[in-house]
């Protein structure tokens, strides 16, 4: 028997625990976990919380990343002991996640975990620290160099800003980071960034469709207006690398910033993508992260404490990233 966190939706309503299973319980897959760590992102947030229908199916147990030991394996491709970490692929939202202390999943949805990156600290990056280098290697994809300008950072204080900020700094960028809370700024400087923007300048609507052109790229995290005011706010041939919608999904702009100056706007997400990206996404966060910055971006919390800090993260006020015992 193994504890996990599930929520379902019986008649009565929504309800969120902790429940007793057994590997009987475990959905189909080839490989089966002993899951150390998992973390909670945004989106873990909404599911915990029954805020918006990112569980497609009940009964659910969240949680969209998961590292731990296989266990069990009926795949010639992963091996009994390989330390794994899985995100993406639909997990905590059509497949059961990592709110557990046993997980079976696909083989292929399993990467192997750096042998420089413990599992805790596969953790604390998780699937924010990974779309975070995910932007960083989209920015690089677009000849976005340290060289060619400063790069903003949108809701740096957040768990992909916070790992965006340490990345980007580690590698020689000039960092600006926009964040709505001013009493991070030491925290943001400490990772890296050397300018600290109020979220206000960038966060109302109605803004210019093209103003001074202030830097050469950007990661989002935030979307909406911020989106639209940063984008008119990118140098010639620049690059905005876009993953979240902290302030709304709506994007009010226009065609300027793209046929004047050719900015690129680079989606970027973490859900189906493809094995060797997801390969050089964690070869380069074990190259380049610094794990004492990551550490002081990290607090680890036991399973029962996830619906309280799902409630913290939707309300703005984690910093950095937060990891989950899920044995604790």
């Amino acid at each position: 028997m193994f504890r996990a966190l599930m929520v379902d939706r019986p008649d009565d309503g929504f309800t969120c625990g902790i429940v007793e299973l057994s590997d009987d319980d475990l959905p189909e897959g080839d490989v089966v976990v002993d899951v150390e760590y998992s973390t909670v992102n945004f989106k873990d947030g909404l599911a915990v919380t029954d805020s918006s229908p990112i569980v497609r199916n009940f009964p659910m147990v969240p949680g969209i990343d998961l590292a731990g030991t296989v266990a069990a394996s009926d795949s010639p491709e992963v091996a009994v002991g390989d330390r794994v970490v899985v995100n993406g692929w639909g997990l905590g939202e059509e497949a059961w996640g990592g709110f557990s202390q046993r997980a079976r999943v696909k083989a292929g949805w399993t990467v192997p975990i750096p042998a420089g990156i413990t599992s805790l600290e596969a953790m604390a990056i998780g699937t924010a620290g990974y779309t975070a280098m995910l932007c960083v290697l989209a920015l690089e994809d677009h000849d976005v160099t340290p060289g060619s300008g400063p790069v903003l950072v949108t809701g740096a204080a957040g768990g992909v800003g916070s790992v965006a900020v340490a990345l980007l700094a580690a590698r020689g960028y000039e960092v600006h980071a926009s964040t709505g809370r001013p009493a991070e700024a030491d925290y943001l400087k400490s990772l890296g960034a050397s300018v600290i923007l109020e979220r206000g300048e960038l966060s109302e609507g109605g803004g210019r469709a093209l103003a001074r052109a202030r830097w050469a790229g950007a990661v989002d995290a935030v979307g909406s207006h911020t989106l639209a005011n940063v984008l008119a706010q990118i140098q010639p041939e620049g690059c905005v690398a876009a993953c979240g919608l902290a302030q709304g999904m709506d994007l009010e702009t226009t065609v300027a910033p793209f046929i004047l100056r050719g900015v690129t706007l680079r989606g970027v997400h973490s859900v189906h993508v493809a094995l060797p990206r997801r390969l050089e996404a964690w070869r380069r966060l074990d190259e380049d992260l610094d794990r004492g910055l990551l550490a002081s971006m990290t607090r680890v919390v036991p399973l029962a404490e996830v619906p309280a800090v799902s409630e913290e993260i939707l309300g703005g006020r984690i910093r950095g990233r937060v990891v989950v015992d899920v044995n604790a």
